[in-house]
């Protein structure tokens, strides 16, 4: 009983009666106030809030892993640590594990997140900017981060803005639409980059997706940042099999540079039978080849009508009617630059056969970041049988031919 009673008293509760709390908590004060110098400062930033806020369901131990860690950052910081975060009830503190160094600006946000004893979250993030004697900052970066992959901006993108020749790292997350607005930081170049970061533990990490972008002193305009792997090695060929009678599609096991021109004397397609090569005319993305191989638009009358919509003519008579078209989403995929894609099509001089086998190597093809590569991959049509055309009229086998009729000219056989 006295330890059941114990655990009970170790949980903190709301008091009993009084109107149900269905506001977040609200942000009262920072201490200090943003745009200070304060040379000698020892303390802990604080962000003091009208109410008890939760610590929540993970205490903070300087993993990273606490609730309040995850929603706290700090820039610049000489490493890798976790700040030092801590709950006092109404109030949070940070400082940095090593101690606020002489002559720089600090930026300290605290994100969106914050929940009161009844799981009232708050949907604002709150910034602290100062400096330990050095002037106060006015610059400002402006962009968003685009997963190259898909074309479509990444929310909660990490943005990390690195001042040069300092290397002193800031660091802030995109919105919910991959936008972001960094600032105030000191004036100076940048080398800024954005990361897709998948575990959401504030750090590029290996296989992590990114782009950076060096921006020049006094430009805060920084423009889409494309993330995408960065492969030191170059792509393989993963598999080979037929597009259609005359093309081959060659997948790769990376995502390929767009717009590269693929030499045709980088590829060799032989027959494996007899080692005859066949020739190979063009090298093109799936997309470049539908459009120019394969008609697939419908006639217009085959085009069946939308059942939802009035007619032609009872649109003419309800002229009141507006229809209205909505925005465009703002996670639409950017039209900017071309998707990443994994395929290309070798288009041959020559039909492939059924029952062959035919072996394709290429060389020179380069992913995203430059590196080359290429090898070795297989088309199997020894399954494959030659199919009969179903289009064509069988003829007629108890008809009697026509000994008197003269056959077209298209069946005349040349003797010269």
């Amino acid at each position: 009983m006295l330890l059941l009673t114990l655990a009970a008293c170790a949980r903190m509760e709301p008091p009993p009666g009084g109107p149900l709390d269905v506001v977040a908590p609200l942000l009262l004060a920072t201490r200090p106030e943003s745009l200070e110098v304060l040379p000698q400062f020892d303390g802990a930033v604080e962000f003091q809030f009208d109410e008890t806020v939760s610590e929540g369901g993970r205490p903070n131990y300087g993993f990273g892993d606490g609730d309040l860690e995850k929603l706290v950052m700090l820039s610049p910081s000489d490493s890798d640590a976790v700040p030092v975060v801590r709950w006092r009830r109404h109030r949070i503190t940070v400082r940095p594990r090593e101690g606020w160094q002489p002559n720089r600006a600090y930026r300290v946000e605290l994100q969106s997140g914050v929940n009161d004893l009844r799981n009232n979250r708050t949907e604002e993030s709150a910034v602290v900017t100062f400096t330990t004697g050095s002037e106060i900052p006015t610059h400002e970066l402006r962009g968003s981060v685009v997963d190259w992959t898909t074309n479509r901006p990444i929310p909660r993108a990490l943005i990390e803005a690195t001042l040069l020749p300092d290397s002193l790292t800031y660091r802030t997350l995109a919105d919910s639409v991959g936008d972001f607005t960094f600032g105030p930081l000191p004036d100076g170049a940048y080398l800024v980059r954005g990361v897709i970061d998948q575990n959401r533990n504030r750090q590029l990490d290996r296989r992590e997706l990114y782009d950076t972008v060096r921006v020049a002193r006094g430009v805060g305009d920084v423009g889409d940042l494309w993330a995408f792997r960065h492969d030191t090695l170059g792509p393989r060929i993963e598999a080979a099999s037929q597009n259609d009678s005359l093309s081959i599609l060659v997948t790769f096991t990376q995502e390929l540079m767009p717009g590269q021109q693929v030499p045709l004397d980088s590829v060799t397609v032989r027959r494996a039978s007899d080692s005859t090569v066949i020739i190979v005319s063009a090298i093109m993305i799936p997309e470049r080849y539908d459009t120019l191989y394969r008609t697939t638009a419908p006639p217009p009358d085959s085009v069946a009508a939308d059942s939802t919509q009035p007619p032609p003519a009872a649109q003419e008579q309800q002229p009141n009617v507006v229809i209205r078209t909505p925005p465009p989403s703002r996670l639409a995929p950017r039209t900017s630059r071309p998707p990443l894609d994994k395929k290309l099509v070798l288009r041959l001089t020559e039909p492939l056969r059924a029952g062959e086998v035919y072996l394709v190597d290429m060389a020179g093809v380069r992913n995203p970041n430059g590196a080359s590569g290429g090898g070795r991959g297989v088309v199997d049509l020894t399954a494959q049988k030659a199919i009969s055309d179903s289009t064509r009229v069988t003829p007629d086998s108890t008809a009697q031919p026509d000994s008197t009729r003269r056959p077209p000219d298209s069946l005349i056989i040349s003797r010269r």
